[in-house]
Formats: C-alpha cells, structure tokens, sequence
C-alpha cells in the first residue's frame, strides 16, 4: 500500500524569502497632487536614474496612474530638451585618460579608417592620377 501524505507538493514557501511588505504610497497621493507638470524638472528628476532612464513604479513607490503621468511628463519635458535623453559621463579608463561614455557612439569598433570620400570624388581622383 502506498503511503499518504499529509501535505501538498509545491506548496512550502521558503522561509528565507521575504516579501509581503508594505508597499510606500505614492508620493503624489500622499501629498494630493493631481496634475504632474512636464516643466518641473526638479520632481521630475527624481523620477530619472543618473543614466536618464525612466525608474518603475517598485523603485519610485508611484501608483499606476501617476506613474503613467509622471513617463509622459518626462518624455514631454526629454522633447522640449528641459530633461536630457542620455546623460553624459565621463570615467577613467586604465590608461588614466578619460573617457566619455554614453551618446550611443560606435566607440572605436572597426579601427581608424581615415577620411572617408564619396565613391564619385574617390573614382576622379583615382582617374586624375592615372593620366600622368
């Protein structure tokens, strides 16, 4: 005969794992803000990392609604360049130069090439030289 168990499988939490805490209200609710203004870029930073990225409503402690007010506020203020879209920073590299990071460059993939020329220039240089 098969032995029962008594409880079910899968249903034992672990008792390490924490969770269940009290969620922060939201810093407009709590201080009756209705409308969130794209030209106030002092509250609004603090809604943006240091990289210029939009932070979620876990790390912000925002309602949904708000949250939703506060991404399009910073996308409409990021439009009318009060907030920047990226953020620039510079850090030290090994060799003890800096280097700026950030911007979206291609960095120095590929190598230096040199001065590039339009394929129209390159072919009448190339046939001026060949003349002589």
């Amino acid at each position: 005969m098969a032995k029962q168990r008594n409880s079910k499988p899968g249903k034992r939490r672990d008792k390490k794992l924490g969770g269940g805490g009290r969620r922060k209200p939201c810093p407009f609710c709590k201080d009756k803000i209705v409308d969130i203004d794209y030209k106030d870029t002092t509250t609004l930073q603090r809604f943006v990392s240091e990289r210029g990225k939009i932070r979620t409503r876990r790390i912000t402690g925002c309602c949904r609604k708000h949250q939703r007010d506060v991404a399009i506020a910073v996308k409409r203020s990021r439009e009318l360049s009060l907030l920047p879209y990226v953020v620039e920073t510079v850090r030290e590299t090994r060799a003890g130069r800096a280097e700026r990071s950030g911007g979206g460059g291609g960095g120095d993939r590929g190598g230096d090439r040199g001065e590039r020329q339009p394929a129209a220039a390159a072919a009448g240089a190339d046939a001026g030289e060949s003349k002589e």
